[in-house]
């Protein structure tokens, strides 16, 4: 797709790799809605990519709506839309002791939010014929997220509707894509998240570099947008080889559990 005076949506792009791809969209020509819980933090980022900014809260179906019609009034018509909006909140203890809030608004994010959005913009794209959805989802939905069940879980439901998204829709003329980048250097991973004054690790990249792989990707119109090439072979070794994966899997939370019991991803990240 030419991204030339397309308008795309942005959900969570007040920072990390939604502000990234703001910035990436209209260098390429684009008009861009940065939505964000943090209106303030949105509107920063829209006033420096000459957009707009519109507060959604993205478990909410009538915010999304409300959001999407906002963009129509400015700009006439949702050419893109990038359901970026996620979070992280690990596990307490065992793999199923997160509790059911934690899990819900888990599914409420990662997957339904991806859900309303579609919902509302379907009809309209299939009406003219034209229209992209993109799903922002991760690695952990090919592979796993260690010690985040919930986020794993979701993530790879939110591969699959990209999945099917693909199936029904793309012969009308829709466009799909969903992207699972590994580690990126946003607050998603905490305080493993890296400072300007450091060195970055093989394996973390800048939300400059993860939206320049998704920008890319989009001109191509290629389905599953990888930022971390390698977990293409990661995905085929656990579908291969399934045994020999989570045995590795295994070996590798026993190497960055923390001396709390809890996943230290400095350990991994870092390499301390």
């Amino acid at each position: 797709m030419d991204l030339n005076n397309k308008t795309a949506v942005i959900t969570g792009g007040a920072g990390g790799i939604g502000s990234a791809l703001a910035r990436a969209l209209a260098k390429q020509g684009a008009k861009v809605v940065v939505s964000d819980l943090n209106l303030e933090a949105a509107q920063k980022v829209a006033d420096e990519v000459g957009g707009i900014a519109v507060a959604c809260d993205v478990t909410d179906e009538a915010q999304i709506k409300a959001l999407i019609v906002a963009a129509e009034k400015a700009y006439n018509q949702v050419d893109i839309f990038i359901s970026n909006a996620g979070f992280a909140a690990a596990e307490p203890d065992h793999a199923a002791s997160a509790s059911n809030e934690i899990w819900q608004l888990n599914w409420d994010v990662h997957v339904m939010a991806h859900v309303y959005a579609s919902r509302e913009l379907l009809p309209k794209m299939i009406k003219r014929g034209d229209g992209y959805l993109v799903n922002v989802a991760s690695a952990a939905g090919l592979l796993a997220q260690i010690s985040d069940a919930a986020y794993s879980a979701t993530k790879h439901a939110a591969v699959s509707l990209a999945d099917s998204l693909n199936i029904a829709h793309t012969d009308q003329g829709i466009k799909v894509s969903v992207v699972c980048p590994q580690y990126v250097n946003t607050d998603i991973i905490g305080d493993a998240k890296r400072t300007d004054d450091q060195d970055f690790p093989a394996g973390l990249l800048t939300p400059e570099q993860c939206a320049d792989v998704v920008i890319k990707g989009l001109q191509d119109e290629t389905f599953l947008i990888l930022p971390h090439p390698e977990v293409a072979d990661y995905a085929v070794l656990r579908a291969t080889d399934p045994n020999r994966w989570l045995g590795g899997m295994r070996r590798l939370r026993q190497h960055i559990m923390g001396d709390d019991g809890r996943v230290d991803l400095k350990r991994m990240l870092m390499r301390e």
